[in-house]
């Protein structure tokens, strides 16, 4: 397959719909960031015009540069106190009933910003307690205690994604660490939350690979995964070494589904908060 074109199953869908003004100005209104924006997104447009996104706390600069991502590395600025606030009304404001909070990595503080999603959840139960939270969150250096903030917090999920296989993390995500990445979700479902985590395929893995992922994940309780065609930013990132078909992805939901995954999302297009709502439901 020629890889220096997208295959005809990667058409995206162009923004559109009052919906999607709406998420627009109020995201500009408030000064707040959406991973849809700053990770460029694929389902940016059919999100926006179903009037939800994925809200990007703690700034839009990271302090890692992992080979994959479109968010920009550098120094970020000291957390906004008033950014939960913000958030939380947002969130009313639109009339939510399933919100996603991610952020950057944040390893210029001490918990990684810990504190910022436990404030944001606790603004969200205050503002619009019925409303689902679901929590993507990095893996903050690894500390214990950073973690056991947000878990206190009590996210109805707790996402965080491991991206892809062990043996490509020195290529793709070096700052990173696999074996700490896996801590963290068990950690999450031995405190008896509801965890999950994505993988990008097309980076390189080969399916014995996939797999090995997949039951680690069934050994530590994480039960809800997405699965998504890796798409390049720009030429200076990891090079796309496949594109999966569509049929490939649904073998994969089915082989989650055979092992024991509460809910498998798979596709080209699907990233980590897609239908995010609708697998809480599962």
């Amino acid at each position: 397959m020629d890889i220096t074109r997208k295959p005809p199953w990667l058409k995206i869908k162009l923004p559109t719909g009052e919906s999607h003004r709406e998420v627009q100005d109020l995201v500009k209104t408030q000064g707040l960031h959406t991973v849809c924006q700053s990770a460029h997104c694929p389902n940016l447009g059919e999100c926006w015009s179903a009037g939800t996104a994925t809200f990007m706390i703690l700034g839009d600069v990271c302090t890692r540069n992992c080979a994959f991502c479109a968010v920009p590395g550098g120094i970020p600025l000291p957390p906004d106190p008033d950014e939960p606030r913000r958030v939380a009304g947002s969130i009313r404001q639109l009339d939510l009933s399933y919100a996603v909070i991610t952020s950057v990595t944040r390893d210029d503080l001490p918990k990684g910003g810990a504190e910022q999603f436990a404030a944001v959840i606790r603004a969200i139960r205050e503002t619009s307690p019925v409303c689902k939270v679901e929590v993507l969150i990095p893996d903050f250096g690894g500390n214990a205690e950073a973690q056991r903030l947000v878990f206190e917090a009590a996210p109805d999920i707790l996402n965080h994604n491991l991206e892809t296989v062990p043996d490509l993390y020195p290529q793709v995500r070096p700052e990173a660490d696999y074996g700490r990445s896996l801590e963290l979700l068990k950690r999450a479902s031995d405190w008896g939350l509801s965890s999950k985590t994505g993988l990008m395929l097309g980076l390189g893995e080969t399916e014995e690979e996939i797999q090995a992922v997949l039951e680690d994940l069934i050994a530590i309780n994480c039960r809800r995964l997405t699965l998504g065609q890796y798409l390049r930013p720009s030429p200076k990132h990891h090079a796309v070494a496949r594109w999966v078909h569509p049929d490939e992805f649904s073998s994969w939901a089915k082989i989650g589904r055979e092992m024991g995954f509460d809910h498998v999302e798979a596709g080209p297009l699907v990233r980590s908060s897609y239908h995010a709502g609708k697998s809480f439901e599962i």
